[in-house]
Protein backbone atom coordinates (compact mmCIF):
# COMPACT_ATOMS: atom_id res chain seq x y z
CA UNK A 1 0.00 0.00 0.00
CA UNK A 2 1.44 3.39 -1.04
CA UNK A 3 1.68 6.35 1.34
CA UNK A 4 -1.25 8.18 -0.21
CA UNK A 5 -3.53 5.16 0.32
CA UNK A 6 -2.71 4.70 4.00
CA UNK A 7 -5.17 6.15 6.53
CA UNK A 8 -3.63 9.25 8.03
CA UNK A 9 -4.47 10.32 11.55
CA UNK A 10 -4.05 13.74 13.05
CA UNK A 11 -4.01 14.00 16.81
CA UNK A 12 -2.35 17.38 17.13
CA UNK A 13 -4.95 19.66 15.50
CA UNK A 14 -2.21 20.62 13.07
CA UNK A 15 -0.97 19.33 9.74
CA UNK A 16 -0.42 15.60 9.50
CA UNK A 17 3.01 14.22 8.43
CA UNK A 18 1.96 13.40 4.86
CA UNK A 19 3.04 16.30 2.64
CA UNK A 20 2.27 19.33 4.81
CA UNK A 21 3.17 22.74 3.34
CA UNK A 22 6.96 22.81 3.41
CA UNK A 23 8.53 25.12 5.95
CA UNK A 24 11.34 25.95 3.52
CA UNK A 25 8.77 27.25 1.01
CA UNK A 26 6.94 29.18 3.72
CA UNK A 27 10.21 30.83 4.76
CA UNK A 28 10.81 32.26 1.26
CA UNK A 29 7.97 34.74 1.84
CA UNK A 30 9.41 38.08 3.01
CA UNK A 31 5.92 39.50 3.70
CA UNK A 32 6.42 42.40 1.28
CA UNK A 33 2.72 42.57 0.32
CA UNK A 34 3.16 42.74 -3.46
CA UNK A 35 0.64 39.91 -3.73
CA UNK A 36 -2.17 41.88 -2.10
CA UNK A 37 -3.05 44.06 -5.09
CA UNK A 38 -3.31 41.07 -7.43
CA UNK A 39 -5.21 38.73 -5.09
CA UNK A 40 -8.92 38.61 -6.05
CA UNK A 41 -10.15 37.32 -2.68
CA UNK A 42 -8.28 40.07 -0.82
CA UNK A 43 -9.73 42.70 -3.15
CA UNK A 44 -13.26 41.56 -2.39
CA UNK A 45 -13.02 40.50 1.28
CA UNK A 46 -10.35 43.00 2.31
CA UNK A 47 -8.91 40.94 5.18
CA UNK A 48 -5.22 40.12 5.57
CA UNK A 49 -5.94 36.46 6.31
CA UNK A 50 -7.73 36.17 2.96
CA UNK A 51 -4.59 37.15 1.06
CA UNK A 52 -1.62 34.96 0.06
CA UNK A 53 0.56 36.62 2.67
CA UNK A 54 -2.04 36.08 5.38
CA UNK A 55 -2.55 32.44 4.43
CA UNK A 56 1.21 31.85 4.56
CA UNK A 57 1.21 33.35 8.07
CA UNK A 58 -1.49 30.82 8.98
CA UNK A 59 0.40 27.90 7.43
CA UNK A 60 3.48 28.89 9.41
CA UNK A 61 1.50 29.21 12.63
CA UNK A 62 -0.08 25.78 12.16
CA UNK A 63 3.32 24.27 11.36
CA UNK A 64 4.73 25.80 14.55
CA UNK A 65 1.80 24.62 16.66
CA UNK A 66 0.70 28.20 17.32
CA UNK A 67 -2.65 27.84 15.55
CA UNK A 68 -4.93 24.84 14.96
CA UNK A 69 -6.13 23.45 11.66
CA UNK A 70 -9.73 24.27 12.47
CA UNK A 71 -12.80 25.90 10.96
CA UNK A 72 -11.56 29.39 11.83
CA UNK A 73 -8.30 28.89 9.92
CA UNK A 74 -9.62 26.64 7.14
CA UNK A 75 -12.14 29.21 5.98
CA UNK A 76 -9.28 31.45 4.87
CA UNK A 77 -7.78 28.64 2.80
CA UNK A 78 -11.22 27.96 1.31
CA UNK A 79 -11.52 31.62 0.27
CA UNK A 80 -8.50 31.27 -2.04
CA UNK A 81 -9.48 30.96 -5.71
CA UNK A 82 -6.20 29.25 -6.58
CA UNK A 83 -5.77 31.67 -9.51
CA UNK A 84 -1.98 31.88 -8.89
CA UNK A 85 -1.79 35.59 -9.72
CA UNK A 86 0.35 35.98 -6.61
CA UNK A 87 2.89 33.51 -8.03
CA UNK A 88 3.29 35.72 -11.10
CA UNK A 89 3.57 38.88 -9.01
CA UNK A 90 5.85 37.72 -6.19
CA UNK A 91 9.37 39.24 -6.44
CA UNK A 92 10.75 36.60 -4.06
CA UNK A 93 9.62 33.60 -6.08
CA UNK A 94 7.36 32.19 -3.38
CA UNK A 95 5.81 28.94 -4.65
CA UNK A 96 2.37 29.68 -3.27
CA UNK A 97 0.83 27.19 -5.70
CA UNK A 98 2.61 24.32 -3.95
CA UNK A 99 1.79 25.71 -0.52
CA UNK A 100 -1.95 26.15 -1.08
CA UNK A 101 -2.20 22.78 -2.83
CA UNK A 102 -0.56 20.96 0.09
CA UNK A 103 -2.74 22.85 2.57
CA UNK A 104 -5.98 22.05 0.75
CA UNK A 105 -5.26 18.35 0.82
CA UNK A 106 -4.66 18.66 4.58
CA UNK A 107 -7.91 20.59 5.07
CA UNK A 108 -9.93 18.00 3.17
CA UNK A 109 -8.49 15.18 5.28
CA UNK A 110 -9.06 16.76 8.68
CA UNK A 111 -11.57 19.59 8.60
CA UNK A 112 -15.23 18.74 9.13
CA UNK A 113 -17.84 20.79 7.30
CA UNK A 114 -21.56 21.44 7.67
CA UNK A 115 -24.04 18.85 6.49
CA UNK A 116 -25.16 20.99 3.53
CA UNK A 117 -21.58 21.75 2.55
CA UNK A 118 -20.69 18.07 2.69
CA UNK A 119 -23.72 17.13 0.59
CA UNK A 120 -22.84 19.76 -1.98
CA UNK A 121 -19.23 18.63 -2.21
CA UNK A 122 -20.30 14.99 -2.45
CA UNK A 123 -22.57 15.92 -5.36
CA UNK A 124 -19.81 17.85 -7.11
CA UNK A 125 -17.06 15.25 -6.72
CA UNK A 126 -19.31 12.33 -7.66
CA UNK A 127 -20.79 14.05 -10.70
CA UNK A 128 -18.62 16.64 -12.41
CA UNK A 129 -15.47 14.51 -12.96
CA UNK A 130 -17.49 11.73 -14.60
CA UNK A 131 -18.79 12.65 -18.07
CA UNK A 132 -20.96 9.56 -18.41
CA UNK A 133 -22.76 10.40 -15.17
CA UNK A 134 -23.24 13.97 -16.36
CA UNK A 135 -24.64 12.67 -19.63
CA UNK A 136 -27.60 11.12 -17.78
CA UNK A 137 -28.59 14.61 -16.63
CA UNK A 138 -28.71 16.12 -20.11
CA UNK A 139 -32.33 15.18 -20.82
CA UNK A 140 -33.80 16.44 -17.51
CA UNK A 141 -31.69 19.60 -17.70
CA UNK A 142 -32.79 20.18 -21.30
CA UNK A 143 -36.45 19.83 -20.25
CA UNK A 144 -35.82 22.05 -17.20
CA UNK A 145 -34.60 24.81 -19.50
CA UNK A 146 -36.96 24.45 -22.44
CA UNK A 147 -40.10 24.07 -20.31
CA UNK A 148 -39.58 27.49 -18.76
CA UNK A 149 -39.09 26.12 -15.25
CA UNK A 150 -35.55 27.48 -15.07
CA UNK A 151 -36.79 30.95 -15.97
CA UNK A 152 -39.42 30.78 -13.23
CA UNK A 153 -36.87 29.56 -10.66
CA UNK A 154 -34.48 32.38 -11.49
CA UNK A 155 -37.22 35.02 -11.52
CA UNK A 156 -38.59 33.95 -8.13
CA UNK A 157 -35.24 34.22 -6.36
CA UNK A 158 -36.45 31.56 -3.93
CA UNK A 159 -33.68 29.07 -4.67
CA UNK A 160 -31.06 31.72 -3.93
CA UNK A 161 -32.63 32.40 -0.55
CA UNK A 162 -32.99 28.75 0.46
CA UNK A 163 -30.00 27.08 -1.26
CA UNK A 164 -27.60 29.80 -2.47
CA UNK A 165 -24.99 27.26 -3.64
CA UNK A 166 -27.52 25.41 -5.81
CA UNK A 167 -28.72 28.76 -7.14
CA UNK A 168 -25.13 29.58 -8.03
CA UNK A 169 -24.85 26.24 -9.83
CA UNK A 170 -28.05 26.95 -11.76
CA UNK A 171 -26.89 30.46 -12.67
CA UNK A 172 -23.88 29.16 -14.62
CA UNK A 173 -25.67 26.23 -16.24
CA UNK A 174 -25.00 26.53 -19.98
CA UNK A 175 -27.88 26.57 -22.43
CA UNK A 176 -28.39 23.07 -23.74
CA UNK A 177 -29.08 22.46 -27.40
CA UNK A 178 -29.57 19.33 -29.48
CA UNK A 179 -25.82 19.51 -30.21
CA UNK A 180 -25.21 18.71 -26.53
CA UNK A 181 -26.50 15.19 -27.15
CA UNK A 182 -23.97 14.55 -29.91
CA UNK A 183 -20.29 15.39 -29.77
CA UNK A 184 -19.02 11.86 -30.46
CA UNK A 185 -15.70 12.04 -32.29
CA UNK A 186 -13.89 9.15 -34.04
CA UNK A 187 -10.93 7.43 -32.40
CA UNK A 188 -8.56 8.72 -35.09
CA UNK A 189 -9.12 11.71 -37.37
CA UNK A 190 -6.65 11.92 -40.28
CA UNK A 191 -4.70 15.04 -41.13
CA UNK A 192 -5.79 17.09 -44.12
CA UNK A 193 -3.07 17.04 -46.73
CA UNK A 194 0.44 16.11 -45.65
CA UNK A 195 0.64 14.74 -42.11
CA UNK A 196 3.04 16.82 -40.03
CA UNK A 197 2.23 15.54 -36.52
CA UNK A 198 0.35 12.81 -34.65
CA UNK A 199 -1.26 14.22 -31.53
CA UNK A 200 -3.62 12.99 -28.85
CA UNK A 201 -6.54 15.10 -27.68
CA UNK A 202 -8.27 15.29 -24.31
CA UNK A 203 -12.01 15.95 -24.46
CA UNK A 204 -12.60 17.21 -20.92
CA UNK A 205 -15.72 16.62 -18.82
CA UNK A 206 -17.85 19.77 -18.99
CA UNK A 207 -16.17 20.59 -22.30
CA UNK A 208 -17.22 17.41 -24.10
CA UNK A 209 -20.87 17.69 -23.02
CA UNK A 210 -21.64 21.39 -22.82
CA UNK A 211 -19.02 22.75 -25.22
CA UNK A 212 -18.81 19.98 -27.80
CA UNK A 213 -18.57 22.52 -30.67
CA UNK A 214 -15.27 23.71 -29.15
CA UNK A 215 -13.84 20.19 -29.29
CA UNK A 216 -15.06 19.73 -32.85
CA UNK A 217 -13.54 23.06 -33.87
CA UNK A 218 -10.25 22.10 -32.19
CA UNK A 219 -10.10 18.87 -34.18
CA UNK A 220 -10.80 20.68 -37.44
CA UNK A 221 -8.10 23.29 -36.75
CA UNK A 222 -5.54 20.61 -35.87
CA UNK A 223 -6.31 18.43 -38.90
CA UNK A 224 -6.37 21.45 -41.22
CA UNK A 225 -2.84 22.20 -40.06
CA UNK A 226 -1.47 18.75 -40.78
CA UNK A 227 -2.17 16.92 -37.50
CA UNK A 228 -3.53 13.42 -37.20
CA UNK A 229 -5.66 13.46 -34.04
CA UNK A 230 -6.01 10.45 -31.72
CA UNK A 231 -8.87 10.44 -29.18
CA UNK A 232 -8.77 7.44 -26.81
CA UNK A 233 -12.28 6.52 -25.70
CA UNK A 234 -11.01 5.25 -22.34
CA UNK A 235 -10.00 8.73 -21.20
CA UNK A 236 -11.92 10.27 -18.32
CA UNK A 237 -11.48 13.40 -16.23
CA UNK A 238 -8.09 15.14 -16.10
CA UNK A 239 -8.39 15.35 -12.26
CA UNK A 240 -8.33 19.15 -12.14
CA UNK A 241 -11.45 19.52 -9.99
CA UNK A 242 -10.53 17.00 -7.25
CA UNK A 243 -6.87 18.06 -7.26
CA UNK A 244 -7.71 21.75 -6.82
CA UNK A 245 -10.07 20.89 -3.97
CA UNK A 246 -7.72 18.55 -2.10
CA UNK A 247 -9.36 15.24 -3.02
CA UNK A 248 -6.08 13.31 -3.02
CA UNK A 249 -7.06 9.75 -3.87
CA UNK A 250 -9.68 10.69 -6.45
CA UNK A 251 -7.21 12.96 -8.25
CA UNK A 252 -4.55 10.25 -8.29
CA UNK A 253 -6.98 7.62 -9.58
CA UNK A 254 -8.18 9.84 -12.42
CA UNK A 255 -4.61 10.77 -13.33
CA UNK A 256 -3.66 7.09 -13.61
CA UNK A 257 -6.65 6.43 -15.84
CA UNK A 258 -5.70 9.31 -18.13
CA UNK A 259 -2.09 8.12 -18.43
CA UNK A 260 -3.24 4.57 -19.21
CA UNK A 261 -5.64 5.78 -21.91
CA UNK A 262 -2.83 7.38 -23.93
CA UNK A 263 -0.24 4.66 -23.37
CA UNK A 264 0.83 3.04 -26.62
CA UNK A 265 -0.90 5.61 -28.86
CA UNK A 266 2.40 6.86 -30.28
CA UNK A 267 1.44 10.53 -30.08
CA UNK A 268 4.12 13.20 -29.90
CA UNK A 269 1.94 15.62 -27.91
CA UNK A 270 -1.23 15.46 -25.83
CA UNK A 271 -3.44 18.42 -26.67
CA UNK A 272 -5.88 20.12 -24.31
CA UNK A 273 -8.10 23.13 -25.08
CA UNK A 274 -9.24 23.97 -21.53
CA UNK A 275 -6.90 26.05 -19.36
CA UNK A 276 -7.69 24.55 -15.96
CA UNK A 277 -7.35 21.00 -17.26
CA UNK A 278 -4.03 21.79 -18.93
CA UNK A 279 -2.47 23.09 -15.73
CA UNK A 280 -3.38 19.94 -13.82
CA UNK A 281 -2.26 17.62 -16.63
CA UNK A 282 1.17 19.26 -16.52
CA UNK A 283 1.26 18.57 -12.75
CA UNK A 284 0.86 14.79 -13.04
CA UNK A 285 4.51 14.28 -12.12
CA UNK A 286 3.79 15.95 -8.77
CA UNK A 287 0.39 14.32 -8.22
CA UNK A 288 1.81 10.80 -8.68
CA UNK A 289 5.36 11.37 -7.44
CA UNK A 290 4.97 8.80 -4.65
CA UNK A 291 3.49 6.11 -6.86
CA UNK A 292 6.29 3.65 -7.73
CA UNK A 293 4.40 2.32 -10.76
CA UNK A 294 3.26 5.63 -12.21
CA UNK A 295 5.78 8.30 -11.14
CA UNK A 296 7.96 7.96 -14.26
CA UNK A 297 4.93 7.51 -16.52
CA UNK A 298 3.38 10.64 -15.03
CA UNK A 299 6.48 12.74 -15.66
CA UNK A 300 6.70 11.57 -19.28
CA UNK A 301 2.99 12.16 -19.84
CA UNK A 302 3.11 15.65 -18.32
CA UNK A 303 6.06 16.53 -20.58
CA UNK A 304 3.88 15.75 -23.60
CA UNK A 305 0.95 17.94 -22.59
CA UNK A 306 0.44 21.11 -24.62
CA UNK A 307 -2.33 23.65 -24.59
CA UNK A 308 -3.67 23.74 -28.13
CA UNK A 309 -2.73 27.40 -28.54
CA UNK A 310 0.75 26.75 -27.18
CA UNK A 311 1.15 23.84 -29.63
CA UNK A 312 -0.12 25.65 -32.72
CA UNK A 313 1.97 28.74 -32.02
CA UNK A 314 5.04 26.46 -31.86
CA UNK A 315 4.43 24.32 -34.96
CA UNK A 316 2.89 27.16 -36.95
CA UNK A 317 -0.33 27.47 -38.92
CA UNK A 318 -0.26 26.20 -42.49
CA UNK A 319 -3.97 26.47 -43.39
CA UNK A 320 -5.00 29.72 -45.16
CA UNK A 321 -7.04 32.11 -43.00
CA UNK A 322 -9.95 34.28 -44.15
CA UNK A 323 -11.47 37.39 -42.54
CA UNK A 324 -14.31 36.73 -40.10
CA UNK A 325 -16.22 39.88 -41.04
CA UNK A 326 -16.37 42.27 -43.97
CA UNK A 327 -14.93 45.05 -41.81
CA UNK A 328 -12.31 45.12 -39.05
CA UNK A 329 -13.17 42.81 -36.15
CA UNK A 330 -12.21 43.86 -32.63
CA UNK A 331 -11.55 40.98 -30.24
CA UNK A 332 -10.74 41.06 -26.53
CA UNK A 333 -8.88 37.98 -25.32
CA UNK A 334 -9.80 36.82 -21.81
CA UNK A 335 -6.75 35.43 -19.98
CA UNK A 336 -7.73 32.28 -18.08
CA UNK A 337 -5.80 32.18 -14.80
CA UNK A 338 -4.44 28.65 -15.14
CA UNK A 339 -3.22 29.46 -18.62
CA UNK A 340 -1.68 32.84 -17.75
CA UNK A 341 -0.37 32.23 -14.23
CA UNK A 342 -0.26 28.45 -14.09
CA UNK A 343 1.22 27.68 -17.52
CA UNK A 344 2.70 31.10 -18.39
CA UNK A 345 0.85 31.12 -21.72
CA UNK A 346 -0.22 34.59 -22.76
CA UNK A 347 1.56 35.64 -25.94
CA UNK A 348 0.72 32.53 -28.02
CA UNK A 349 -3.10 32.93 -28.09
CA UNK A 350 -2.73 36.55 -29.13
CA UNK A 351 -0.22 35.60 -31.84
CA UNK A 352 -2.70 33.14 -33.32
CA UNK A 353 -5.66 35.52 -33.23
CA UNK A 354 -3.65 38.30 -34.87
CA UNK A 355 -2.99 36.00 -37.83
CA UNK A 356 -6.69 36.12 -38.74
CA UNK A 357 -7.03 38.86 -41.40
CA UNK A 358 -8.87 41.96 -40.22
CA UNK A 359 -8.60 41.20 -36.49
CA UNK A 360 -7.65 43.89 -34.00
CA UNK A 361 -6.97 42.90 -30.39
CA UNK A 362 -7.77 45.05 -27.38
CA UNK A 363 -6.62 44.55 -23.79
CA UNK A 364 -9.00 44.92 -20.83
CA UNK A 365 -8.26 46.64 -17.57
CA UNK A 366 -7.06 44.16 -14.92
CA UNK A 367 -6.61 41.46 -17.54
CA UNK A 368 -4.78 39.22 -15.06
CA UNK A 369 -7.54 39.36 -12.41
CA UNK A 370 -9.62 36.20 -11.96
CA UNK A 371 -13.20 36.18 -13.25
CA UNK A 372 -14.37 34.30 -10.15
CA UNK A 373 -15.07 30.95 -11.79
CA UNK A 374 -11.98 29.08 -10.52
CA UNK A 375 -13.29 25.57 -11.08
CA UNK A 376 -16.26 25.29 -8.70
CA UNK A 377 -15.35 28.33 -6.59
CA UNK A 378 -18.35 30.24 -7.97
CA UNK A 379 -20.55 27.46 -6.57
CA UNK A 380 -18.80 27.04 -3.20
CA UNK A 381 -18.07 30.75 -2.61
CA UNK A 382 -20.78 32.52 -4.65
CA UNK A 383 -20.64 35.93 -2.97
CA UNK A 384 -16.97 36.59 -3.73
CA UNK A 385 -17.37 35.11 -7.21
CA UNK A 386 -20.32 37.41 -7.95
CA UNK A 387 -18.32 40.56 -7.41
CA UNK A 388 -15.36 39.30 -9.42
CA UNK A 389 -17.56 38.19 -12.31
CA UNK A 390 -19.34 41.52 -12.47
CA UNK A 391 -16.04 43.40 -12.47
CA UNK A 392 -14.54 41.13 -15.13
CA UNK A 393 -17.45 41.59 -17.52
CA UNK A 394 -17.43 45.35 -17.07
CA UNK A 395 -13.73 45.45 -17.94
CA UNK A 396 -14.24 43.28 -21.01
CA UNK A 397 -17.18 45.37 -22.24
CA UNK A 398 -15.30 48.61 -21.69
CA UNK A 399 -12.84 47.61 -24.42
CA UNK A 400 -15.58 48.09 -27.00
CA UNK A 401 -14.72 44.73 -28.57
CA UNK A 402 -17.18 42.86 -30.81
CA UNK A 403 -16.08 39.41 -29.62
CA UNK A 404 -14.72 37.91 -26.39
CA UNK A 405 -12.25 35.06 -26.92
CA UNK A 406 -12.25 32.73 -23.88
CA UNK A 407 -10.01 29.62 -23.71
CA UNK A 408 -11.60 27.93 -20.68
CA UNK A 409 -15.15 26.57 -20.20
CA UNK A 410 -15.43 27.71 -16.59
CA UNK A 411 -14.49 31.27 -17.48
CA UNK A 412 -16.91 31.22 -20.42
CA UNK A 413 -19.81 30.15 -18.20
CA UNK A 414 -19.00 32.79 -15.60
CA UNK A 415 -18.70 35.55 -18.19
CA UNK A 416 -21.89 34.52 -20.00
CA UNK A 417 -23.75 34.59 -16.68
CA UNK A 418 -22.71 38.14 -15.91
CA UNK A 419 -23.33 39.31 -19.46
CA UNK A 420 -26.88 38.03 -19.00
CA UNK A 421 -27.23 39.70 -15.60
CA UNK A 422 -26.04 42.99 -17.08
CA UNK A 423 -28.35 42.48 -20.09
CA UNK A 424 -25.46 42.78 -22.52
CA UNK A 425 -25.18 40.85 -25.76
CA UNK A 426 -21.74 40.14 -27.18
CA UNK A 427 -20.37 37.10 -28.98
CA UNK A 428 -18.18 34.83 -26.83
CA UNK A 429 -16.16 32.09 -28.53
CA UNK A 430 -13.16 29.87 -27.86
CA UNK A 431 -10.08 30.95 -29.87
CA UNK A 432 -10.23 27.56 -31.66
CA UNK A 433 -13.75 28.35 -32.85
CA UNK A 434 -12.55 31.64 -34.28
CA UNK A 435 -9.64 29.96 -36.06
CA UNK A 436 -11.98 27.24 -37.33
CA UNK A 437 -14.35 29.82 -38.79
CA UNK A 438 -11.43 31.60 -40.41
CA UNK A 439 -10.05 28.39 -41.95
CA UNK A 440 -13.48 27.37 -43.29
CA UNK A 441 -14.33 30.87 -44.53
CA UNK A 442 -17.37 31.25 -42.25
CA UNK A 443 -18.40 34.83 -41.44
CA UNK A 444 -19.55 35.89 -37.98
CA UNK A 445 -23.15 37.04 -37.87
Amino acid sequence: MSNQEQPITNNSNGFDPYKPPQQSLIDTCVHCGFCLSTCPSYRVIGKEMDSPRGRIYLMDAINQGEAPLAEATSQHFDSCLGCLACVTTCPSGVQYDKLISATRHQVERHQSRSLLNNLLRTLIFNLFPYPERLRFLLVPLYLYQKSGVQQLVRASGLLKQVFPNLAAMDSVLPELTLESFGGHLPDVIPAQGKKRHRVGMILGCVQRLFFSPVNEATVRVLTANGCEVVIPKTQGCCAALPEHQGQTQQAQSLARQMIDSFEGTGVEAVIINAAGCGHTLKEYGHILEDDPEYSNKAQKFAAQVRDVQEFLATVGLTAPLSPLTEEELTIVYQDACHLLHGQKISVQPRQLLRQIPGVKLREPLDAALCCGSAGVYNILQPEVAEELGQQKVENLLNTGANVIASPNPGCSLQIKKHLRLQEKEITLMHPMELLDYSIRGIKLA
